[in-house]
């Protein structure tokens, strides 16, 4: 499964990298500057966890099955914070209101939180 991470990590990654030149060019002229910086937020941390999940998936420090949670927590929490920051950020040029799932935004957060804090616990708990 270490690969699996590995893969994760690189795909989120890419994706930041083109999501982050698609709004530094493709959205400079369609949204206004504050929505332009709120994108940023969601590219920003988006490739914070891709990096998070390249560390995860090439340490021998944890077991597989904390890798594979912490995969699991990161994905489902960039999907869920840095997707509806897109939406919400982009919300004036689509028909859908992304405001009404607004909600999900702090629940990829926490989901983010804690796999970081599962991280620092394990990490704690070595015994080296």
């Amino acid at each position: 499964m270490t690969k699996g991470i590995l893969i994760a990590g690189a795909i989120l990654g890419f994706l930041a990298v083109i999501l982050g030149a698609f709004g530094a060019h493709a959205l400079k002229n369609a949204i206004d500057a504050e929505a332009i910086k709120t994108f940023e937020t969601g590219v920003k941390y988006q490739m914070y966890h891709a990096l998070l999940l390249l560390f995860v998936g090439s340490t021998t420090f944890l077991s597989e099955g904390t890798k594979n949670t912490i995969m699991y927590l990161v994905i489902l929490g960039v999907v869920l914070f840095s997707g509806s920051i897109y939406g919400l950020a982009t919300n004036s040029l689509t028909p859908f209101d992304f405001k009404k799932i607004g909600f999900i935004t702090p629940i990829g957060g926490t989901l983010l939180i804690v796999s970081w804090g599962i991280l620092i616990y394990k990490f704690v708990r070595l015994k080296i």
